[in-house]
């Protein structure tokens, strides 16, 4: 049986950074109140010249390196991005181009934050078909171009950066199930009211900006997680002791520790970053994922609960077998 196998991981964020202090001198709000709601310490944020296909670019490059492999060695690019560099072509076409894997399979997922698990969730199913040997799955946001910088109520929660990982056919078990869901009904608790085809002078006068009912928002996204903790073990066959590693999408530290609560798994064993860079929506699973590998944390065998909760609503997890 053929199986993906994620075999190398890489992640970037951008040299500027937007602290808790720098933002208490753009709007109303304090440093003690921002780390006590979200946990967050700090943002990246990209520069001037600096689009998403350039974030992504540089994670695809370490996670190349890490894997041992070239762009002509992949079969398929896979970028999440809520925030693509065009309209078309995708930022999956431009980042192909720029890493020489000219001619396989690439595009662009939009999932909010749960992209990177929708991506990876595809790319498995592709390795697993047979058509596929190596993959290449991405998140990358520069979700500070649609941020209003005067809303206190969103501007702390953001940040720019891009994570990735190289997916290998294999016969030794690797990512072992996705799961993957939306809701619609939700669309109006967190969106950006404007768009290509709908209410396109908002994005055109620069106003089409990410509206947020937070505290709806979390409430969703709690029940939403704890549910699929469940529906993700009992299809396994597993126990919430089987896991040594959850892996969350970094929106807040809240909504983390109800994750890890729902696991009885202990704050050591979940891997936390939001503090570093705040909520990067696609990019955020995967930028956990490498700061744990490289700093040794997870190790090969480990099991890991990837999962996230995103805009539409989206949710969805991955159990993985490192």
């Amino acid at each position: 049986m053929i199986h993906a196998r994620i075999t190398g991981t890489g992640g970037y964020l951008p040299e500027k950074i937007l602290t808790n202090a720098d933002l208490e001198r753009m709007v109303e709000t304090t440093d003690e109140w921002i780390r006590e709601r979200t946990g967050i310490e700090k943002r990246h944020v990209a520069a001037d010249e600096q689009s998403t296909v350039d974030l992504a670019e540089q994670a695809a490059r370490r996670a190349m390196e890490a894997a041992g492999i070239e762009g002509k060695d992949l079969d398929l690019i896979i970028v999440a991005t809520t925030t693509p560099d065009l309209v078309f072509p995708s930022t999956a076409c431009l980042l192909q181009n720029r890493i020489g894997a000219n001619g396989c399979a690439a595009f662009d997922v939009q999932a909010v934050c749960t992209g990177f698990v929708y991506a990876l969730g595809v790319a498995d199913k592709f390795i697993r078909a047979g058509g596929t040997k190596r993959a290449l799955v991405i998140g990358a946001e520069t979700l500070s171009r649609i941020v209003d910088w005067t809303d206190r109520s969103t501007c702390v929660l953001f940040g720019d950066g891009a994570g990735a990982v190289v997916l290998e056919a294999s016969e030794e078990a690797g990512i072992l199930s996705t799961h993957l869901h939306a809701d619609g009904r939700y669309e109006s608790l967190l969106t950006v009211p404007g768009g290509v085809s709908q209410n396109s002078a908002l994005c055109r006068e620069g106003r089409a900006f990410i509206q947020m009912k937070g505290n709806e928002v979390f409430k969703v996204a709690v029940n939403t997680l704890g549910r699929i903790v469940d529906e993700t073990l009992e299809a396994a066959g597993l126990e919430k002791s089987d896991i040594d590693w959850l892996v969350p999408h970094q929106a807040n530290t809240r909504i983390i520790a109800a994750t890890a609560k729902k696991l009885n798994l202990p704050m050591e064993r979940v891997v936390v970053t939001v503090a570093h860079h705040g909520n990067t929506s696609a990019a955020s699973v995967p930028l956990a994922l490498d700061v744990a590998v490289r700093d040794g944390r997870i190790q090969r065998g480990d099991m890991l609960l990837l999962e996230a909760f995103g805009g539409g609503f989206t949710w969805g997890s991955a159990l993985v077998r490192f």
